[in-house]
C-alpha cells in the first residue's frame, strides 16, 4: 500500500488588517527576522512589517530582494545571507515567484518561513511546493518541499490596493484547480479519500470564484475590501491550496502545460502565471471536447474575471514565437497528465475555437 505524505501550514491568518498580528506569530518562531521579497513589495508593506516587530522580541534584521526569479542561484545566495546572519525566521513577501523563493531558502537554511502574499495571484503563499525556473526565466522543474509555511498572513487590505490583473491571475489561477483536477480525475473510479477531497475543494474554488469573482473584481477597482473579497481569498489560498496538498500526484494538466509553454518566449513570460492560467483553462476544455455551449459558460466566466480570452489580449506572436510555444507546451511535464495524448494539431484546434468561440461574446 502506498504512503501518503501530506504537509499543511501551521497557521492562516486571512481578513482585513490581520497584519496587523505578524510581530506576535514571528516571536513564536524566533529572534531574528530577515524580510525576503520583490521590490515592489518591500516597498508596499516593508515599512508596516518593522513597524509591527517593534515591542516584540524579534529584530528584523534587514531586507532582502529576492532576485527576479525563482532559481538555484537565488535561493543559494539567500541561504547563505540567512545563515551567516543567524536568522531564525524569514519573513517572505510579495508574489509567487518572490514567496516560493523564500520558502525554498527556509528549506535550505533549516528556518521557518512566514509568508505575507502581497497580491492574490496563486496559492504559492500556502503550499510546500517552489516552481524554480533558469535564471532566463525559462521554467525548470517542480521543487517538493518537505516543509509548508510554519505561517501565513492573508491581508484584504493589502490585495484590494494592487492592480486588478493580479487578482485576476489569482482567479484563473484557481480556475484551473476544479478544471485540470476534474481532467485527470475523470478516469478514478473506485473511492479514494484523496482524491474525493481535492476534488470537492477544487469545486469549492469554482462555485465561489462564479459566485463571487466579479464582485470581487469590483472591490479591486474600488479600492475597498468587501465580504466577495474574502471569499474569494478563501478560494484562491485555502481552498486552492487544500487541493494541492491534498493531491496525490499531479494535479495539473493542459492548462498549466500551456503556462509553461509561454514561459518559453521573451513577449509571454512575464504576462502574470494565473492569466496564462486562465487562458490554458479554456484551452483545456477545448482539449477535452466540451460542448460548445460549456465552453461558452466558461469564456463568460473568464471574462467577468478578467483573464485573457484571446492569444492577441496576451501579446502579438508571430507564427514561429507560437510555433516555439506550442512545441514546449506539448514537452511540459504537466502535458502528460492529460488522459488522452496531446498533439500539436490537436492543440492548435483547441486555440482556435477557444478564440472562434470569444468572438461570440460581442
Amino acid at each position: 500500500m502506498q504512503a501518503q505524505n501530506i504537509i499543511f501550514p501551521a497557521r492562516i491568518l486571512r481578513g482585513a488588517g490581520v497584519l496587523s498580528q505578524l510581530g506576535e506569530i514571528c516571536a513564536g518562531l524566533g529572534k531574528r527576522a530577515l524580510l525576503i521579497g520583490g521590490h515592489r513589495a518591500l516597498l508596499q508593506v516593508g515599512d508596516s512589517i518593522r513597524h509591527q516587530m517593534e515591542g516584540t522580541v524579534v529584530t528584523l534584521v534587514g531586507s532582502e530582494w529576492y532576485g527576479g526569479e525563482t532559481s538555484e542561484s537565488n535561493i543559494t545566495r539567500l541561504a547563505q545571507i540567512v545563515k551567516a546572519q543567524h536568522i531564525d525566521v524569514i519573513i517572505s513577501v510579495g508574489g509567487g515567484k518572490s514567496l516560493d523563493t523564500g520558502k525554498a531558502v527556509g528549506i535550505a537554511a533549516h528556518v521557518p518561513v512566514v509568508t505575507v502574499p502581497t497580491i492574490a495571484a496563486t496559492c504559492a503563499a500556502v503550499t510546500p511546493l517552489t516552481v524554480r525556473y533558469h535564471d532566463d526565466g525559462h521554467f525548470r522543474d517542480l521543487y517538493a518541499l518537505p516543509q509548508a509555511p510554519a505561517a501565513v498572513v492573508i491581508d484584504s487590505e493589502i490585495m484590494v490596493a494592487t492592480p486588478l490583473r493580479w487578482l485576476a491571475a489569482g482567479l484563473g489561477d484557481t480556475l484551473a484547480k476544479w478544471y485540470e483536477f476534474r481532467a485527470i480525475s475523470s478516469h478514478h473510479s473506485e473511492l479514494n479519500g484523496i482524491v474525493s477531497s481535492s476534488t470537492a475543494n477544487s469545486r469549492i474554488c469554482y462555485d465561489l470564484i462564479a459566485t463571487y469573482g466579479a464582485q470581487a473584481c469590483d472591490a479591486v477597482r474600488q479600492k475597498q475590501p468587501n465580504a466577495a473579497m474574502d471569499q474569494v481569498l478563501d478560494a484562491i489560498f485555502m481552498y486552492a491550496g487544500l487541493t494541492s496538498l491534498m493531491s496525490s500526484g499531479g494535479h495539473a494538466a493542459a492548462s498549466h502545460a500551456i503556462y509553461e509553454g509561454f514561459t518559453i518566449c521573451d513577449k509571454t513570460r512575464e504576462f502574470g502565471h494565473g492569466l496564462l492560467v486562465g487562458f490554458g483553462n479554456l484551452c483545456l476544455l477545448a482539449l477535452e471536447n466540451r460542448s460548445d455551449d460549456e465552453l461558452l459558460e466558461a469564456l463568460h466566466l473568464a471574462q467577468a474575471c478578467a483573464v485573457p480570452l484571446r492569444l492577441s489580449e496576451i501579446a502579438t506572436l508571430s507564427a514561429e514565437e507560437l510555433e516555439s510555444i506550442v512545441q514546449a507546451s506539448l514537452h511540459a511535464p504537466d502535458m502528460a497528465n492529460m488522459p488522452s495524448p496531446v498533439t500539436r494539431e490537436s492543440l492548435y484546434a483547441a486555440i482556435k475555437r477557444v478564440e472562434t468561440l470569444a468572438d461570440r461574446l460581442q
